[in-house]
């Protein structure tokens, strides 16, 4: 007779725990909100990255009262919750580390009264980033923040990742648009932090909250700020025959003290691809595209133009075109936000990173890029916000190819390496997640990590919030109520 082993028996009583907490949400909420099927579970199994989890249930709340009261029956059976926007993510930070809850927050999609006085408007976790600005745009406002996936991604998500996009290197990121929110903890309550005021008084609990990657709440509805419409914009596409003259095209634009609404740019082999797949007018021949927008009133935006076209052509620009009227720019814009959709003409399968590196030092990254991409055997194309130096390696490969994936994280694990070795950073606007989390310690020290851990234990000490996620194993230098270590500051 064989006799199950500790670890057999604990998994079944497990699930057994989880399918007892779904028969009361299905009480409670009706059986269309909740999901188990082994289909539904695969599907919700992952976001848009590599990492794939298994969720052992699946809600889809409407209301804050039901986030709480999802967070307080999990809570009593101890089981953990994920927060989950619509997937979009690329670092795994909404994939379940085990059985757990994946709370989908797309169904808590109202926009809020607009305050068109105050430039504010609330607005609950599932709504589209892009359907705010459509929604705003009558009345001469938009939500700056927008993300090549803004046309499926969603506010929630935007909060979670303090997401960014093209248009952020001058109006900056989620976290400056984010007013306020209410948030439900982990125990199930709800609070509101920050306030309507710019600079409210006491702790910046709202700061901590954007890009926290649903780890200390789960927020319900989101006071953004929004900006006027410029009424005037240049979009200039710029081509040049070599990688270097276009990122000293940049470096030469911020140094002139201009910081304009927009810089991409694209490397030969992705502007190939685009233009493939969009047909945006992108010159294939050059080395690098770069994309520059600058936006405010028409004398300045064209002195503005001016400067960007005078420091191209001193660069070796072959191609310099402003926009004509608004097809156009749109044209241009859909080509940049089409990147990622168009690699699905070369291969089945990608992986889009996200790493910054000093402005002054792109060139170098993208030729390590290169040599990364030759050493694994891996085709990897380029599309950055050049102007903060954010960049977007992108992966292109056949996952069902034996030993492709190994060379694939292999490819990855050098370019987080790099980045970081040459001044930069893990992650711009992607999120740690767990693609992340075990390389935190190349830019946290040990006390870095145990603060984070620290504030982490202090919002949700019995981890019932995305477990898992950011902060690595072992990141506690010294438990509570031991002496710390000599010099260690509490």
């Amino acid at each position: 007779m064989l006799i199950p082993s500790c670890l057999t028996v604990r998994n079944h009583y497990y699930h057994m725990v989880v399918r007892s907490l779904e028969l009361e949400l299905r009480r409670r909420l009706g059986d269309e909100q909740v999901a188990s099927d082994p289909l539904d579970l695969y599907v919700f199994g992952k976001d848009a990255g590599l990492v794939r989890g298994e969720p052992g249930l699946v809600v889809f709340p409407r209301s804050t009262d039901e986030v709480a009261t999802i967070m307080r029956l999990a809570g009593r059976h101890g089981v953990p919750v994920v927060p989950r926007g619509s997937g979009t993510g690329l670092a795994g930070g909404a994939v379940t580390t085990g059985p757990h809850v994946l709370l989908v927050t797309t169904n808590m999609n109202r926009i809020g009264r607009l305050d068109v006085e105050n430039r504010c408007v609330w607005v609950q976790p599932g709504v589209i980033n892009l359907d705010l600005s459509v929604h705003t745009t009558p009345f001469g406002l938009h939500y700056a923040p927008d993300p090549s996936s803004q046309s499926v991604c969603t506010i929630g998500g935007n909060v979670a990742n303090n997401s960014g996009g093209p248009h952020c290197l001058a109006e900056g990121t989620t976290v400056n648009h984010v007013l306020a929110m209410e948030i439900v903890t982990p125990d199930g309550d709800i609070v509101v932090v920050g306030g309507p005021a710019p600079d409210p008084i006491g702790l910046d609990v709202r700061g901590l909250m954007v890009g926290s990657e649903g780890t200390l709440g789960i927020v319900t509805d989101v006071l953004v700020n929004l900006l006027p419409n410029p009424p005037a914009s240049r979009t200039i596409l710029l081509a040049f025959p070599e990688v270097e003259q276009a990122a000293a095209t940049v470096s030469g634009i911020i140094a002139n003290g201009l910081v304009p609404a927009a810089l991409e740019m694209m490397d030969q082999p992705m502007t190939i691809a685009v233009e493939r797949f969009a047909n945006a007018g992108f010159p294939t021949e050059a080395a690098a595209v770069l994309i520059a927008e600058v936006t405010g009133h028409p004398s300045a935006v064209d002195a503005e133009a001016e400067v960007v076209r005078r420091l191209a052509a001193s660069h070796q620009a072959t191609v310099i075109r402003i926009a004509s009227d608004e097809a156009e720019r749109e044209r241009i814009w859909l080509g940049r936000k089409s990147a990622f959709g168009a690699i699905a003409q070369m291969n089945p399968d990608y992986y889009l990173h996200d790493t910054v590196v000093p402005r002054t030092r792109l060139v170098e990254a993208i030729k390590q890029t290169y040599a990364i991409s030759k050493r694994h055997g891996i085709p990897m194309l380029n599309v950055f916000h050049a102007g903060d130096g954010n960049l977007h390696p992108l992966m292109s490969f056949d996952a069902s190819v034996p030993g492709v994936m190994e060379r694939v994280e292999a490819a990855g694990k050098d370019l987080i390496e790099l980045c970081v070795a040459i001044g930069g950073s893990l992650s711009g606007e992607h999120g740690i997640g767990l693609e992340k989390r075990d390389y935190m310690h190349l830019v946290f020290d040990e006390m870095d990590l145990d603060a984070q851990a620290r504030v982490r234990e202090a919002l949700d000490p019995d981890g019932k919030l995305n477990p898992g996620k950011i902060v690595p194993q072992g990141s506690r230098c010294f438990d509570f109520g031991q002496p710390p270590p000599e010099g260690a500051w509490v």
